[in-house]
């Protein structure tokens, strides 16, 4: 991440990466007190334009956090859009990226949230991330000993950094034992979602995930792909809970979120998703993503925002 960007954006101004610090003893360093957001922007080199995915929904997202949090978001919309915007276009990238707003607690006590009482600063990152390879063979997966955040302790509906840990011991955890990223289950021993996605099966040709309900995030990608599975696919989505034991048994399985994409799951627990292969449906819902985040498809260019002018875009393009 940090090899390739050039600026930050923080507390209201561009700056070079080197000297976008806050203090230690901010309560963003001392308990992780911050909300976030993960936003793709995906390069189109026909149109030389990169196209920032369903950035107004995933700030709306973002408010949404800091309101539960208590968090005073010190921007506007516009404002937070234009930074974003400002922040790539510094940087210069051409190659599908990732963006983080993050909205953060300055120093102060753990009982301080009133403005009066502590800061809440602002700032973003941006840098490259490209598919992973595993998007093409899908990855081994397995069910965690970690239970996922209940709503009733840290709601897994606040992408919050402090949120992270949870997902951290998850991750590591399925590292350690020869496995790529876990599925989480929640306190009821439901199926909640991945470290850092959700989760969806196929079964009998439905598309199966787990409700808001379940301690997931409200998951935009989730979200998308939903839609274009009811819209373009006509495949019939149901919402409800999933037992461990039907990851076992269904036909396919794939994670999706903006950092995950449609990421195929191959196999749970060494038991093979169907024949172990990314699956007919998966691969439909996967190609008919992309072809939408990156502009391919009209009726979906709501849901983009371009980075680049169009004289900038024409000039990448040549």
């Amino acid at each position: 991440m940090t090899k390739s960007a050039s600026h930050a954006w923080l507390d209201g101004k561009l700056v070079p990466w080197a000297e976008a610090t806050i203090h230690i003893s901010t309560e963003a360093v001392l308990r992780g007190e911050n909300v976030f957001e993960g936003i793709r922007a995906y390069w189109n080199a026909e149109e030389g334009q990169l196209y920032a995915f369903r950035h107004a929904d995933h700030i709306a997202r973002l408010r949404q956090g800091a309101h539960i949090m208590r968090m005073e978001v010190p921007y506007s919309d516009a404002q937070i859009e234009a930074a974003s915007l400002d922040l790539i276009r510094a940087c210069g990238y051409r190659e599908t990226i990732h963006y983080r707003p993050v909205v953060y607690f300055a120093e102060g006590e753990l009982t301080h949230y009133l403005p009066s009482e502590i800061r809440t600063g602002f700032f973003i990152l941006a840098f490259p991330m490209p598919s992973k390879p595993t998007i093409e063979t899908g990855v081994k997966s397995c069910v965690s000993t970690w239970r996922r955040n209940s709503d009733m302790a840290s709601p897994s509906r606040i992408k919050a950094g402090s949120n992270y840990h949870n997902s951290r011991l998850a991750y590591v955890e399925a590292r350690l034992n020869g496995f790529g990223p876990p599925v989480m289950l929640n306190a009821a021993g439901k199926v909640a979602e991945g470290p850092g996605a959700c989760i969806m099966i196929v079964r009998r040709g439905k598309l199966i995930t787990p409700p808001v309900t379940a301690d997931i995030l409200e998951s935009i990608t989730r979200e998308t792909v939903m839609e274009l599975a009811e819209r373009e696919l006509g495949l019939t989505v149901v919402e409800r809970d999933i037992d461990r034991s039907e990851l076992y048994v269904c036909e396919e399985a794939f994670f999706c979120g903006s950092g995950a994409e449609v990421l195929p799951i191959a196999s749970i627990d060494h038991y093979a998703i169907g024949d172990g292969k990314p699956g007919a449906i998966t691969k439909r819902l996967q190609q008919m993503y992309f072809d939408v985040v990156r502009g391919k498809l009209e009726k979906y260019r709501h849901w983009l925002t371009p980075v680049y002018g169009a004289e900038a875009a024409r000039q990448a393009a040549e």
